[in-house]
Protein backbone atom coordinates (compact mmCIF):
# COMPACT_ATOMS: atom_id res chain seq x y z
CA UNK A 1 0.00 0.00 0.00
CA UNK A 2 1.48 3.20 -1.01
CA UNK A 3 1.07 6.38 0.94
CA UNK A 4 -0.81 8.34 -0.81
CA UNK A 5 -3.73 5.53 -0.43
CA UNK A 6 -2.56 5.41 3.20
CA UNK A 7 -3.10 9.27 3.87
CA UNK A 8 -6.36 9.04 2.03
CA UNK A 9 -7.83 11.83 0.22
CA UNK A 10 -10.41 13.61 3.05
CA UNK A 11 -7.93 14.51 5.67
CA UNK A 12 -5.69 16.74 3.39
CA UNK A 13 -8.45 18.21 1.95
CA UNK A 14 -10.49 18.83 5.15
CA UNK A 15 -6.54 20.15 5.93
CA UNK A 16 -6.17 22.73 2.78
CA UNK A 17 -10.15 23.59 3.40
CA UNK A 18 -9.91 24.69 7.38
CA UNK A 19 -6.46 27.02 5.96
CA UNK A 20 -8.37 28.54 3.93
CA UNK A 21 -11.44 29.14 6.09
CA UNK A 22 -8.31 30.42 8.42
CA UNK A 23 -6.72 32.70 6.03
CA UNK A 24 -9.76 34.30 5.60
CA UNK A 25 -10.84 35.12 9.19
CA UNK A 26 -7.34 36.79 9.73
CA UNK A 27 -7.83 38.87 6.68
CA UNK A 28 -10.71 41.06 6.95
CA UNK A 29 -10.07 43.25 4.33
CA UNK A 30 -10.81 40.37 1.87
CA UNK A 31 -14.85 39.78 3.42
CA UNK A 32 -15.01 43.49 2.42
CA UNK A 33 -13.82 43.44 -0.80
CA UNK A 34 -15.86 39.65 -1.31
CA UNK A 35 -19.16 41.43 0.41
CA UNK A 36 -19.10 45.46 0.81
CA UNK A 37 -18.54 46.44 -3.42
CA UNK A 38 -21.03 43.77 -4.59
CA UNK A 39 -23.62 45.15 -1.73
CA UNK A 40 -21.98 48.85 -2.93
CA UNK A 41 -22.99 47.79 -6.65
CA UNK A 42 -25.98 46.58 -5.99
CA UNK A 43 -27.28 49.85 -4.16
CA UNK A 44 -25.68 52.40 -6.47
CA UNK A 45 -26.35 50.66 -9.49
CA UNK A 46 -30.11 49.39 -8.37
CA UNK A 47 -30.75 53.02 -7.31
CA UNK A 48 -29.27 54.86 -9.78
CA UNK A 49 -30.35 52.96 -13.05
CA UNK A 50 -33.85 51.67 -11.71
CA UNK A 51 -35.83 54.96 -12.89
CA UNK A 52 -34.16 53.96 -16.01
CA UNK A 53 -33.99 50.43 -16.65
CA UNK A 54 -37.28 48.91 -18.26
CA UNK A 55 -37.70 45.41 -17.46
CA UNK A 56 -39.94 43.42 -20.10
CA UNK A 57 -43.49 43.14 -19.87
CA UNK A 58 -42.95 39.49 -19.00
CA UNK A 59 -41.87 40.33 -15.69
CA UNK A 60 -44.76 42.23 -14.33
CA UNK A 61 -44.15 45.12 -11.91
CA UNK A 62 -40.11 44.35 -10.55
CA UNK A 63 -38.43 46.69 -9.61
CA UNK A 64 -34.66 46.74 -10.91
CA UNK A 65 -33.36 46.60 -7.05
CA UNK A 66 -35.39 43.11 -7.52
CA UNK A 67 -34.24 42.16 -10.67
CA UNK A 68 -30.94 42.81 -9.63
CA UNK A 69 -30.62 41.49 -6.46
CA UNK A 70 -29.51 37.46 -7.35
CA UNK A 71 -27.06 38.98 -9.87
CA UNK A 72 -25.60 40.25 -7.04
CA UNK A 73 -25.36 36.47 -4.88
CA UNK A 74 -23.82 35.63 -7.84
CA UNK A 75 -21.32 38.13 -7.88
CA UNK A 76 -20.71 37.84 -4.03
CA UNK A 77 -20.03 34.24 -4.94
CA UNK A 78 -17.82 35.04 -8.24
CA UNK A 79 -15.37 37.69 -5.99
CA UNK A 80 -15.03 35.46 -3.20
CA UNK A 81 -13.87 32.36 -5.75
CA UNK A 82 -11.46 35.21 -6.97
CA UNK A 83 -10.08 36.38 -3.66
CA UNK A 84 -9.94 32.43 -2.42
CA UNK A 85 -8.08 31.17 -5.42
CA UNK A 86 -5.94 33.68 -6.15
CA UNK A 87 -3.85 32.27 -2.79
CA UNK A 88 -2.95 29.34 -5.04
CA UNK A 89 -0.69 32.21 -6.87
CA UNK A 90 0.83 33.80 -3.32
CA UNK A 91 1.07 29.96 -2.38
CA UNK A 92 3.51 29.03 -4.96
CA UNK A 93 5.33 32.18 -4.81
CA UNK A 94 5.86 31.39 -0.90
CA UNK A 95 6.68 28.07 -1.17
CA UNK A 96 3.74 26.50 0.68
CA UNK A 97 2.73 24.78 -2.80
CA UNK A 98 5.79 23.19 -3.54
CA UNK A 99 5.99 21.33 0.14
CA UNK A 100 2.26 20.54 -0.48
CA UNK A 101 3.21 18.92 -3.86
CA UNK A 102 5.76 16.63 -2.63
CA UNK A 103 4.05 15.75 0.32
CA UNK A 104 2.48 11.49 -0.21
CA UNK A 105 -1.36 13.06 -1.12
CA UNK A 106 -3.44 13.13 -3.90
CA UNK A 107 -3.69 15.31 -6.26
CA UNK A 108 -7.49 15.16 -6.00
CA UNK A 109 -7.28 16.14 -2.50
CA UNK A 110 -5.39 19.43 -2.91
CA UNK A 111 -7.71 20.70 -5.56
CA UNK A 112 -10.61 19.44 -3.15
CA UNK A 113 -9.48 21.23 -0.25
CA UNK A 114 -8.95 24.24 -2.29
CA UNK A 115 -12.43 24.66 -4.26
CA UNK A 116 -13.92 23.46 -0.71
CA UNK A 117 -12.38 26.16 0.90
CA UNK A 118 -13.30 28.63 -1.66
CA UNK A 119 -16.72 27.30 -1.81
CA UNK A 120 -17.70 27.05 1.74
CA UNK A 121 -16.76 31.20 2.55
CA UNK A 122 -18.18 32.39 -1.01
CA UNK A 123 -21.56 30.31 0.44
CA UNK A 124 -21.38 31.71 3.82
CA UNK A 125 -21.20 35.24 2.45
CA UNK A 126 -24.43 34.95 0.03
CA UNK A 127 -26.09 33.44 2.61
CA UNK A 128 -25.36 36.51 4.94
CA UNK A 129 -26.68 38.77 1.87
CA UNK A 130 -29.70 36.82 1.77
CA UNK A 131 -30.95 38.59 5.38
CA UNK A 132 -32.50 41.44 2.75
CA UNK A 133 -34.59 39.32 1.07
CA UNK A 134 -37.62 39.73 3.50
CA UNK A 135 -37.09 43.28 2.68
CA UNK A 136 -37.68 43.45 -0.77
CA UNK A 137 -40.77 41.94 -0.69
CA UNK A 138 -39.74 38.19 -2.08
CA UNK A 139 -42.41 35.43 -0.34
CA UNK A 140 -39.73 32.63 0.14
CA UNK A 141 -41.01 29.01 2.23
CA UNK A 142 -38.23 27.18 4.04
CA UNK A 143 -37.94 24.77 1.21
CA UNK A 144 -37.44 27.30 -1.41
CA UNK A 145 -34.41 28.88 1.04
CA UNK A 146 -33.08 25.59 0.76
CA UNK A 147 -33.23 24.79 -2.51
CA UNK A 148 -31.60 28.32 -2.97
CA UNK A 149 -29.10 27.15 -0.45
CA UNK A 150 -28.33 24.47 -2.70
CA UNK A 151 -28.10 26.20 -6.31
CA UNK A 152 -25.72 29.06 -4.33
CA UNK A 153 -23.53 25.83 -2.99
CA UNK A 154 -23.33 24.42 -6.86
CA UNK A 155 -22.80 28.06 -8.36
CA UNK A 156 -19.91 28.52 -5.32
CA UNK A 157 -18.35 25.35 -6.36
CA UNK A 158 -18.09 25.69 -9.65
CA UNK A 159 -16.82 29.24 -10.17
CA UNK A 160 -14.35 28.36 -7.48
CA UNK A 161 -13.10 25.58 -9.21
CA UNK A 162 -13.01 28.04 -12.77
CA UNK A 163 -11.15 30.19 -10.54
CA UNK A 164 -8.49 27.35 -9.46
CA UNK A 165 -8.51 26.28 -13.25
CA UNK A 166 -6.81 30.12 -13.99
CA UNK A 167 -5.15 30.68 -11.21
CA UNK A 168 -2.73 27.18 -11.04
CA UNK A 169 -0.47 27.98 -14.64
CA UNK A 170 0.19 32.04 -13.30
CA UNK A 171 2.86 33.06 -11.23
CA UNK A 172 1.80 36.93 -10.88
CA UNK A 173 -1.08 38.08 -9.04
CA UNK A 174 -1.08 40.90 -11.76
CA UNK A 175 -1.96 38.44 -14.60
CA UNK A 176 -4.82 36.79 -12.76
CA UNK A 177 -6.51 40.30 -11.96
CA UNK A 178 -5.74 40.55 -16.31
CA UNK A 179 -7.81 37.52 -16.96
CA UNK A 180 -10.71 38.12 -14.17
CA UNK A 181 -11.25 41.46 -16.23
CA UNK A 182 -11.09 39.99 -19.54
CA UNK A 183 -13.52 36.99 -18.65
CA UNK A 184 -14.79 36.65 -15.11
CA UNK A 185 -16.53 39.84 -15.09
CA UNK A 186 -18.21 39.83 -18.75
CA UNK A 187 -19.00 36.12 -18.09
CA UNK A 188 -21.17 37.51 -14.54
CA UNK A 189 -22.59 40.50 -17.11
CA UNK A 190 -23.79 38.33 -19.94
CA UNK A 191 -25.49 35.93 -17.58
CA UNK A 192 -28.84 37.64 -17.08
CA UNK A 193 -27.14 39.52 -13.90
CA UNK A 194 -27.53 42.49 -15.01
CA UNK A 195 -30.05 42.78 -17.63
CA UNK A 196 -32.47 40.57 -19.55
CA UNK A 197 -31.79 38.67 -22.77
CA UNK A 198 -35.11 40.05 -24.34
CA UNK A 199 -34.34 42.57 -26.81
CA UNK A 200 -30.45 41.86 -26.77
CA UNK A 201 -28.84 41.65 -30.82
CA UNK A 202 -28.37 38.00 -31.46
CA UNK A 203 -24.30 37.96 -30.96
CA UNK A 204 -25.25 38.66 -27.49
CA UNK A 205 -27.49 36.59 -27.33
CA UNK A 206 -25.56 33.60 -28.31
CA UNK A 207 -22.87 34.25 -25.70
CA UNK A 208 -25.66 34.35 -22.55
CA UNK A 209 -26.44 30.85 -23.83
CA UNK A 210 -23.36 28.93 -24.21
CA UNK A 211 -22.74 30.97 -20.57
CA UNK A 212 -22.68 28.47 -18.00
CA UNK A 213 -23.33 30.94 -15.21
CA UNK A 214 -26.38 31.97 -17.05
CA UNK A 215 -28.31 29.13 -16.06
CA UNK A 216 -26.84 29.57 -12.26
CA UNK A 217 -28.37 32.29 -12.53
CA UNK A 218 -32.10 31.05 -14.09
CA UNK A 219 -31.81 28.64 -11.03
CA UNK A 220 -31.66 31.01 -8.82
CA UNK A 221 -34.46 33.39 -10.61
CA UNK A 222 -36.55 30.88 -10.62
CA UNK A 223 -36.64 29.79 -6.61
CA UNK A 224 -36.97 33.32 -5.70
CA UNK A 225 -39.73 34.35 -8.18
CA UNK A 226 -41.27 31.04 -9.86
CA UNK A 227 -42.26 31.04 -13.18
CA UNK A 228 -38.79 30.73 -15.49
CA UNK A 229 -38.50 27.88 -17.63
CA UNK A 230 -35.97 25.35 -18.36
CA UNK A 231 -35.12 24.71 -14.95
CA UNK A 232 -33.99 20.84 -15.24
CA UNK A 233 -31.41 22.35 -18.15
CA UNK A 234 -30.15 24.69 -16.03
CA UNK A 235 -29.85 22.19 -13.41
CA UNK A 236 -27.84 20.04 -15.57
CA UNK A 237 -25.64 22.60 -17.17
CA UNK A 238 -24.97 24.05 -13.75
CA UNK A 239 -23.91 20.28 -12.25
CA UNK A 240 -21.99 19.43 -15.60
CA UNK A 241 -20.57 22.98 -15.34
CA UNK A 242 -19.12 22.24 -11.23
CA UNK A 243 -18.00 18.64 -12.40
CA UNK A 244 -15.94 19.46 -15.36
CA UNK A 245 -14.10 22.30 -13.73
CA UNK A 246 -12.95 19.90 -10.54
CA UNK A 247 -12.07 17.04 -13.26
CA UNK A 248 -10.15 19.79 -15.69
CA UNK A 249 -8.55 21.14 -12.06
CA UNK A 250 -6.82 17.95 -11.27
CA UNK A 251 -5.90 17.14 -14.39
CA UNK A 252 -3.82 20.44 -14.64
CA UNK A 253 -2.46 19.82 -11.20
CA UNK A 254 -0.84 16.22 -12.20
CA UNK A 255 0.37 18.20 -15.38
CA UNK A 256 1.67 21.04 -13.63
CA UNK A 257 3.55 18.81 -11.35
CA UNK A 258 4.89 16.45 -14.20
CA UNK A 259 6.29 19.27 -16.05
CA UNK A 260 8.10 20.94 -13.32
Amino acid sequence: MNNVTTVGIMKPAFSLWWREVIRFVRDRSRLFGALGQPLLFWLLLGGGLGGMFRLPASMGEMSYLEYLFPGILALVVLFTAIFSTISIIEDRNSGFLQSVLVAPISRSSIVLGKITGGTFLALIQAVLLCVAIPFLGIPITGWAFLELFAELLLIAFALTGLGYLIAWPMDSTQGFHSIMNLLLIPMWLLSGAFFPAEGLPAWLSWIMVVNPLTYGMNLIRGTLYGDVAQMTLSWMVTIGFAIVTFIVAVILTHRREQGS
